[in-house]
């Protein structure tokens, strides 16, 4: 296949590396020192599941440059969705798919308004890692799952291909017959953490281990999940255990992106977590009194972050 990762950070750097170690054609844009380091020296993925070093990857600044593809790993920040949507264009053909992996549960269908809903996959990743210097990517735990589907539902030819690929990437792939369901689970614990680790500076060790920022965390993600059902009433019966068994089962030295970006200077996407969380309560009539906290809790945080 040839693919093209748009936002190669370290998710698409990780997945664009692994596919191109199975043999696929790879192109991964990006930027800044990191474009520059892809360039001069490759990338190099350090990672519980098997280093890898691969010199001769394909790196851009330019989507035109790389022409069209048959699939684009579309893994750029939430708040980079539309002006990336305008980038990738000279990239797309009728039956190019274009696979979402942002935070949150908006930016498939802002993608979609964008490039047409024909060519979007909506897409869900869970996979530990970042960029530990320009072009080395650092996985961090043994997992790397990227689940997708077609936004209507059921499994088609396109994300067989994709899968099947990705399997021989030696990741992991999951197709889902209604990734919409999947999208708001992995949100329901994504806003949840993201929130609390950001906002406390605590990995989840500590958040577990403290009697009431454990209880607080999991009502949390009750508070979400009760959310998800008022939008999505075919959510599982089980999903609040779901969630939290998940993130109870996470390393105790796990944290959210969020609280990289902030340590790093980069804008936070709250906006996309809690405060979407809020704001799809309040248009259906569910409360969400700790959210509404976490998020005014980080607004000013992050509006000094990028005025800073």
């Amino acid at each position: 296949m040839k693919i093209a990762v748009m936002g190669a950070g370290a998710l698409g750097g990780y997945f664009g590396g692994r596919l191109a170690q199975a043999g696929h054609e790879v192109t991964l844009i990006a930027r800044g020192a990191h474009l520059e380091a892809l360039r001069r020296n490759g990338l190099t993925i350090r990672s519980p599941k098997g280093d890898a070093h691969l010199p001769g990857i394909g790196a851009s600044g330019d989507p035109a440059e790389v022409g069209p593809v048959d699939t684009v790993l579309f893994m750029v920040k939430n708040i980079d969705v539309e002006p990336a949507a305008e980038a990738i264009r000279p990239m797309l053909t009728p039956e190019t798919a274009v696979v979402t992996c942002q935070n949150g549960i908006t930016a498939w269908e802002r993608l979609a308004a964008a490039i047409g809903a024909q060519h979007v996959i909506p897409g869900v990743a869970r996979i530990p890692g970042h960029i530990a210097k320009p072009g080395v990517i650092a996985h961090t735990a043994p997992f790397d799952m990227l689940t997708f589907g077609e936004a209507g539902g059921g499994i088609s030819p396109r994300c067989e291909m994709l899968a099947e690929a990705l399997t021989e990437a030696r990741t992991t792939p999951v197709l889902h017959e209604n990734i919409l369901i999947d999208l708001w689970t992995k949100f329901c614990g994504q806003s949840t953490m993201a929130s609390m680790t950001t906002l406390t500076g605590l990995d989840m060790g500590p958040l577990r281990a403290t009697a009431e920022s454990r209880a607080l965390f999991r009502a949390a993600v009750e508070e979400a999940v009760a959310v998800a059902r008022a939008v999505r009433p075919d959510m599982p019966a089980d999903t609040a255990e779901t969630v939290w068994g998940f993130l109870d089962g996470l390393p105790d030295h796990m944290h959210a992106s969020m609280l990289d970006d902030l340590r790093n200077g980069k804008p936070l996407e709250h906006e996309y977590l809690s405060g979407d969380l809020v704001r799809a309560g309040a248009s259906h009539g569910v409360p969400t009194p700790i959210h509404s906290v976490l998020y005014a809790a980080l607004k000013p945080i992050a509006e000094a972050q990028m005025s800073g």
